[in-house]
Order: C-alpha cells, then structure tokens, then sequence
C-alpha cells in the first residue's frame, strides 16, 4: 500500500473532486499553502469521512514545498503518491500503484498525464505520453527547483507505470490560467538565461534518449536557443503533433501554449536589458 499526499492552494473548484478519486487510500495527506478560499473547511469536511490529514506551511516554491512535505510530513507507509488538486487518482492506476510497491525494481516510478481541457483529452500535441514522476520510495527522492516547477533527484533507478492520469489544467477557467501562466513565464525566462549561460544541449539524449523524460528535457534546452519560438511551438504542435485533429479545443490549446512561449520570450528580453519590473513568480 501506499500513502497519497495532495498539495492544494486555493482550490476549493477542484478538491473535492480529487478527494472523492483518492478515497481508496487510508492515508490521505493534504498540504496546503495557506489557501484564501474555502479549500480548508472543504477538507474538514471530508476529514470526517475520509482518513486524511491536514497540513497548513507557506508557499517558496514548488520543489521546496515537496521536499518540506517529504521532509516533515510522516507517512504511514514506505511509498507515496504525489497528487495535485487539478488531477485525479483512478481505480486502475490506484491498483497498478499498490502492485508496485509489493515488488519494489525502483525508488520512484513516472505515471503519464492525459491533459484535458474544453471537455476533451489533447492527446497530440501535449506529447503524450508524457510522464511525470509521481509514486516514490521515501526517503529515496527529493525535489530541486526548476524552471516554474519542480525536478527530481533521485537516489536509485525509477521505471514507469502503465495507467494514466487525468489532469484538468484549466477546471479553473481560462482566467486563472492566464494568470498562473503570466507567474510561471517570470520563472521560466530566469531559467532560460541560466540555461543559454550555463547549460548545453544534450544531443544524444535529443536524438536517443532512453526515456520519454529524458528525450523532452532535451528538447526543450534545444527549444530555448531556436529564433522564433512562439511561432515553432505552435506549428510544432499543431502540425507536426497532430492538433489540427483535435479540433477547437485542440487549436486553443495550441494558441494558449504559444502566447505562453511568447510571454517568456519577453521576459528574457526584459531581464537582459534591465528594463521593467518582472512579476514575482507564485504558486499553483
């Protein structure tokens, strides 16, 4: 078995929800960053019914935040999964978890996120499958800051499970999208310039690399020092991925993705020169 830790801030749209996906476990735990909204009484409330607990620590960013959690926060067992409130546990992938665990190859494996946004699931043009390392041995991974997000380290080998997860990246209305995308741009375009000072591409891992983490993290340092990015991303995905077949919600995606891209390009020009004042970079 395995203990299932959700972080949250201010999702009372989206928590119960992911609660409700979660009720298999016998070990649920909530860490939240200090949420405005209703998130902690909608908590409560399920506290009576679920066997969960409630964390309450302040936000610094998105890798610290998990290793405090991972840190501080005792599990009930040796393995945990890492939810957010915008995704969902399913019955199959809740199975395939507790399988893991009994024959342990690995410290942490990486599950696959099916994006879905309008109503559909945008399976082309969000490189899918595309993994994020959810299920860890404890003790044996932590989280380094990275961009707008988080990176793993891990001390031991990871493997991949089959079963999916959904994730609803925008339950919250394009509204909030924006807004968080206007944030996580601030955090991207510092680490584009530690990238292009720092960094290099790592050809062999763009070109053969073992894994499907390994061959987009590749692609993405050589996506930071091509001319005309925003304009790339978009006829990369919605031509050569294949969104064109996803419809409206699938030129959306497409769209909003760019203007993302765009967003940081911006950025990186507005630090070089030392014009303006970059927004502080936030959470969710």
């Amino acid at each position: 078995m395995f203990s299932i830790y959700i972080l949250t801030h201010n999702e009372e749209v989206d928590i119960g929800a992911c609660l409700e996906s979660a009720a298999l476990c016998d070990d649920i735990v909530v860490v939240d960053s200090c949420s405005g909204d209703r998130t902690p009484a909608i908590v409560q409330d399920y506290a009576s019914r679920l066997p969960l607990r409630f964390v309450q620590h302040p936000f610094a960013s998105h890798g610290q935040q998990r290793t405090w959690m991972l840190r501080e926060i005792p599990a009930k067992y040796d393995w945990i999964y890492i939810l957010e409130a915008d995704e969902r546990m399913t019955p199959a992938l809740f199975r395939e978890c507790a399988q893991a665990t009994q024959r342990p190859d690995h410290v942490g494996y990486y599950v696959a996120e099916r994006v879905m946004f309008m109503g559909t699931w945008i399976r082309r043009s969000t490189q899918y499958p595309r993994y994020q390392l959810r299920l860890l041995r404890v003790g044996r991974v932590w989280f380094d800051d990275y961009g707008h997000t988080e990176r793993e380290v891990c001390d031991g080998s990871t493997g991949f499970l089959k079963e999916t997860y959904p994730h609803y990246t925008c339950s919250k209305g394009l509204s909030r999208w924006i807004e968080k995308h206007n944030r996580y741009s601030t955090d991207e375009a510092q680490e584009t310039l530690r990238q292009l000072s720092q960094g290099s591409v790592q050809w062999g891992d763009l070109l053969w690399g073992k894994t499907e983490v390994d061959r987009r993290r590749a692609l993405k340092k050589l996506s930071l020092r091509l001319p005309f990015r925003p304009l790339l991303r978009f006829l990369y995905m919605y031509f050569l991925l294949g969104s064109v077949w996803d419809g409206r919600a699938g030129f959306t995606w497409c769209v909003l993705q760019s203007f993302y891209e765009y967003l940081i390009v911006l950025k990186v020009w507005e630090l070089r020169s030392g014009k303006g004042f970059p927004l502080k970079a936030g959470q969710d």
